[in-house]
């Protein structure tokens, strides 16, 4: 074999063998392929595509490439769910104790954040001394005992995607459907779950901008966990506002305990109870009821098990940004849009994410939230919220603002998009 040929054969359209594939994904991992090498064929795959074939002999290649986990010794069936990432997604913190209150367990293997996406593992480290990286057997323990563990992958668990991934993201090929859904389902195959529901996001804070492309991912994802044995049902749901009141760290790390708790927006607190059901049912538990489980205090048993045994506190204060400025209302009316891409734009300049996987995050930036579309806002009133630790980033912040938001006369009717929009299984 050599690169040129299958760099070739998929910029001419061809369709890539199982040898090519297989060997590509070796030699990349090994290091005989070039970044410059493998960063051309993935650019080829973008505007070429692959049949389904072809993606599910990818994504084997990947988990080929590394460990795989099992969990046959757990006594609970394991459920896991995945989003393809948005602003104010904070819908792993309380989800993971919420499945396990009702008898599933959650290995739930998350990122952190680029761009204007949040990542899970930076909210949860917002929390004093919890922490992210576990061994195996950590993980093993913490899922055994408490119902669900939130993490890390290991190194060893598909690093031929860890090695793609971080090329995709510098060479422009995020996008590319076949290799963002064997990139989620390399992982999420190889970390060993019984059955998977995909939280795929639409609108403007999501990568998935339309429903078609998302519809489109789904099917594929959902193709290739069911052909590798994984129960999978994907929820398109909607990411042109943020979910909740909140996009940063701590921040939602605050209001995720809120919907433990037995409140928080209804927007989360919808969104978390209807892919729990789903998970739920993919694992065969047909009686538990989640609303029950969140209203009396059950998930949050299994949330402050699930901290310390991480070693955080739940009981401790959650870092607070030193500075905060209040954008008002500019007119009265009904808020008819609040642009998610905007908000989770701002959140990062202000501190709340990173351009580089490298770069530090702050604990305390964000954006909080004073209404939300269909709300009826006074001209004057508080909009939004930003928090920062470093005060000269406000200005930077506020440029992604300019065109947010639109506010209709008063008396406006006007229906918010419905939070699930289509169920792919």
């Amino acid at each position: 074999m050599d690169v040129i040929s299958v760099i070739r054969t998929k910029r001419d359209k061809g369709e890539l063998s199982p040898e090519q594939i297989d060997w590509v994904i070796d030699a990349y991992t090994r290091g005989v392929v070039a970044d410059e090498q493998m960063s051309a064929l993935a650019m080829a795959i973008l505007l070429n595509g692959m049949n389904r074939a072809e993606i599910a002999r990818w994504t084997a290649a990947m988990i080929a490439s590394g460990e795989r986990m099992n969990f046959d010794s757990l006594s609970r069936p394991t459920a896991d769910k995945h989003s393809t990432g948005g602003v104010g997604d904070k819908i792993t913190l309380p989800l993971a104790p919420l499945v396990a209150a009702c008898g599933a367990a959650v290995p739930q293997l998350s990122g952190r954040g680029l761009g204007h996406t949040g990542g899970t593992l930076d909210k949860l480290e917002s929390i004093p001394g919890w922490r992210a990286l576990l061994s195996n057997e950590e993980m093993l323990h913490v899922l055994d005992t408490t119902g669900a563990v939130i993490c890390a992958a290991g190194d060893g668990l598909a690093p031929a995607d860890k090695k793609l991934y971080a090329l995709r993201d510098v060479t422009g090929t995020v996008e590319a459907i076949p290799l963002i859904a064997s990139s989620i389902m390399s992982k999420k195959i190889a970390e060993g779950t019984g059955s998977l529901v995909l939280d795929v996001k639409v609108g403007t804070g999501a990568f998935m901008k339309n429903i078609e492309d998302a519809r489109e991912l789904a099917r594929t994802m959902v193709g290739l966990g069911t052909d590798s044995g994984v129960k999978t049902v994907a929820l398109l749901t909607d990411m042109s506002t943020p979910l909740g009141l909140t996009a940063g760290n701590a921040l939602e790390v605050r209001e995720s305990v809120e919907v433990l708790a037995g409140g928080g927006p209804a927007d989360v607190v919808e969104l978390t109870v209807a892919l729990a059901r789903e998970m739920l049912d993919a694992a065969g538990i047909k009686d538990a009821d989640p609303a029950k489980a969140l209203a009396d205090g059950s998930a949050m048993d299994v949330w402050r098990r699930m901290i310390a045994a991480q070693g955080g506190d739940p009981d401790a204060a959650l870092p607070v940004a030193r500075e905060q400025h209040v954008v008002t209302a500019p007119s009265t009316g009904v808020l008819t849009r609040l642009d998610a891409y905007d908000i989770g734009i701002a959140a990062w300049r202000l501190g709340a994410g990173r351009a580089r996987k490298e770069d530090p995050v702050q604990a305390g930036a964000g954006v909080e939230l004073h209404a939300k579309p269909g709300d009826t806002v006074t001209a004057g009133q508080p909009l939004l919220t930003l928090h920062t630790d470093t005060p000269e980033k406000f200005d930077y912040a506020l440029k992604s603002l300019n065109d947010s938001w639109d506010i209709a006369a008063e008396g406006t009717t006007f229906t918010p998009n419905p939070i699930v929009l289509d169920r792919i299984a």
